[in-house]
């Protein structure tokens, strides 16, 4: 009996789980519409299985969703078509970044998901392949990422916004690359 109610009780968790996940997902792809409502390019950094560029299809039909990753997941989730290029690897690799350079409208840099060996690298090459003018969707303490974002050019758009989850939920901020005079 005790077995049942732990199998039945794990997939209920797991369903919650996936429900927020995707309730999430949903919200920070919205606060990108009201900014910029058909964006060509969007790469995701540190994808995995791309559920969140899953998700974001659903407002954006006419995105071009891209993502990178340092584990296989990347590769399957292109198999899946949930992005239609998949790099594996970390974005802080110059084979990448150079391919990528100033190819995206928006760059989806949700630490949490899998955190960069090093996130100031992880951030300037983030910044590499937006396009200038392209926005930067990141979670995390709005002071420490204005102080990492000032001075490479870029103007925060929004910032302190909740993000909905179970949990006590990080902030959403998102950043504009400046228009280069």
């Amino acid at each position: 009996m005790n077995s049942l109610r732990t199998r039945v009780s794990t997939r209920v968790s797991t369903r919650v789980s996936t429900l927020d996940a995707h309730r999430r997902h949903r919200a920070l792809a919205r606060a990108i519409l009201r900014l910029r409502p058909e964006p060509e390019s969007w790469l995701d950094v540190g994808t995995g299985d791309a559920h969140f560029p899953e998700t974001a299809k659903i407002l954006f039909p006419y995105t071009s969703f891209d993502g990178v990753d340092p584990t296989p997941r990347v590769v399957r989730a292109r198999a899946a078509e949930r992005i239609e290029e998949a790099y594996a690897g970390h974005l802080t690799d110059p084979h990448i970044t150079t391919a990528l350079q100033s190819r995206y409208d928006v760059v989806t840099l949700l630490r949490d998901r899998s955190p960069a060996p090093d996130p100031e690298a992880e951030l300037r090459a983030a910044l590499t392949v937006l396009r200038p003018g392209g926005l930067l969707l990141l979670e995390g303490r709005p002071d420490d990422l204005r102080t990492q974002l000032e001075p490479h050019d870029c103007e925060f758009v929004t910032e302190a916004r909740r993000v909905p989850d179970r949990f006590p939920p990080p902030q959403r901020v998102i950043a504009r690359r400046k228009q280069q005079p």
